[in-house]
């Protein structure tokens, strides 16, 4: 675990579970009262299952996505009831991170690197950047999302494409992230890593290295 900044010129955050807080158990819960008798199957922990990993690779459409769920639990919901059913997912953003994301960007390049879809992030992520009035873009220099690249973490192809797109040194690259396995992959391509936990937030880490 890297605990330093010597040598660090980016930063990369990964999204849920660093930037904004989750609740898994939550989300499970909202569709299964919708009527998704197996919603547990369809949501992991650090990466999404079947037909919600296809829509946070792009491999389907929003619209696809919503058909998919309406079939799966037999019934003619509405897209804006899937949408906030699995937007329980997300907890928020405590606004000390990000005051902190503005203070960083300040002295370092930032970095968001998301296994995400469109559907969360331009409905509840978007509400959850606009606190202070401002959008994702303010707090940092580059956004890269899985269902843009068509590729997802821990695989090394999104990571290659962040490198090539973004023209970083991984060296010179520290990447935060709460899943080990995302880590190893990143390291494995030259990036420094920190795991972040609950107990130990990017907050924390920061406070740490002043």
């Amino acid at each position: 675990m890297e605990k330093s900044l010597n040598g660090v010129r980016n930063l990369m955050f990964d999204l849920g579970g660093v930037i904004i807080d989750l609740d898994r158990q939550r989300c499970v819960d909202a569709l299964t009262a919708l009527g998704d008798t197996h919603a547990d199957e369809l949501l992991g922990v650090y990466a999404q299952q079947g037909e919600f990993m296809k829509l946070e690779e792009g491999k389907i459409s929003e619209a696809d996505f919503y058909n998919y769920m309406r079939r799966r639990i037999g019934r003619p919901i509405s897209d804006q009831e899937i949408t906030d059913a699995i937007n329980e997912f997300l907890i928020g953003i405590p606004v000390e991170r990000l005051h902190l994301l503005r203070k960083l960007k300040q002295n370092f390049r930032t970095i968001l690197l998301s296994n995400t879809n469109s559907i969360m992030f331009d409905t509840k992520i978007a509400d959850c950047f606009a606190q202070e009035g401002l959008s994702a873009s303010h707090y940092f220099d580059d956004i890269f999302l899985s269902y843009l690249l068509k590729a997802s973490k821990p695989n090394a192809e999104i990571f290659e494409k962040v490198i090539a797109q973004a023209h970083i040194i991984p060296e010179e690259t520290l990447f935060f992230d709460d899943s080990q396995k995302n880590l190893e992959t990143a390291a494995t391509l030259g990036f420094k890593t920190h795991l972040v936990t609950t107990t130990h937030d990017i907050l924390t880490f920061f406070n740490s290295n002043r």
